[in-house]
């Protein structure tokens, strides 16, 4: 089963500043992370600025790493509040340095990226059906120690008939620069409408390193002996198991919207990392 086409169009819109809104004391939402570092921050900042529920912020701000700013962006997929992330983790790719001093000008100073999620449509082997949404990746995983086997097809047509493998992935560029990478994959610039598609330790065909993708493209994935090579499918924090089929492509009807500091945007990042050495 495939989704419906998605209109094509640019998957990264950046503004400067907080779109048509104020950042003010007592209008800020702060959330953090369990470690302490990031409580006592919160704590501070809470002191200084004010508090209130994300629904009725102008802004929320994040306090820990990395795989805290995508809880926090997942629970407000759809909200239309920016997040503004500072990183109280480790290596804080999406957040920005801590600071407490003239936190409503960094704000309203900001930079916006708009990101768009993929849809994951997984079918079970009892036929059960479900959806999640990755801002990062979807995944395919082989369950046991035997390689997976998976059909590849992309807008219908059948790319790739069996591909022996520990799994396969399709990556948002904002997340090209996270597991996609580790398996060896492209980093693509937000502006590309491009989706990275990318092998996990292939097998057969030993030599293929994957595609990259337009945004547009509805892609599903076929599990072959699915009995005797189960697979799981993984949406960022969604994991479902035993799938016989999964069908991923860009949802634009949501969308999160992430703050960055002036000349250190997400777009500037994916750059500099294509630079790391």
């Amino acid at each position: 089963m495939t989704l419906a086409p998605l209109a094509a169009g640019p998957v990264l819109t950046v503004t400067a500043g907080i779109r048509n809104r104020e950042a003010v004391p007592g209008r800020i939402a702060f959330l953090a992370s369990p470690t302490a570092l990031a409580r006592t921050t919160r704590e501070r900042l809470v002191d200084r600025y004010g508090d209130c529920p994300p629904a009725k912020a102008t802004v929320v701000v994040a306090l820990g790493g990395d795989g805290f700013m995508l809880e926090t962006l997942h629970s407000l997929l759809g909200n239309d509040v920016p997040v503004y992330g500072m990183n109280c983790g480790s290596v804080g790719f999406l957040m920005n340095t801590v600071g407490e001093d003239d936190l409503p000008q960094r704000l309203s100073s900001a930079q916006e990226a708009v990101l768009h999620p993929l849809r994951m449509h997984a079918v079970t082997m009892t036929g059960a059906v479900e959806e999640a949404l990755a801002l990062n990746e979807v995944s395919l995983l082989r369950q046991l120690r035997q390689a997976a086997k998976i059909r590849i097809t992309v807008d219908g047509r059948v790319r790739l008939e069996e591909l022996i493998c520990d799994g396969v992935l399709i990556s948002t560029p904002a997340g090209s620069t996270a597991y996609n990478l580790s398996a060896h994959g492209p980093i693509v610039p937000l502006s590309a409408n491009l989706l990275p598609l990318t092998p996990i330790s292939a097998f057969r065909p030993r030599r293929w390193r994957g595609a990259l993708l337009p945004s547009s493209a509805d892609v599903l994935f076929q599990v072959l002996e699915p009995e005797k090579r189960p697979v799981a499918a993984v949406a960022d924090f969604t994991e479902v198991r035993d799938v016989v089929s999964v069908a991923v492509s860009e949802d634009r009807s949501v969308s999160v919207r992430v703050l960055f500091d002036p000349d250190q945007g997400l777009s500037e990042r994916i750059i500099a990392e294509q630079f790391t050495v």
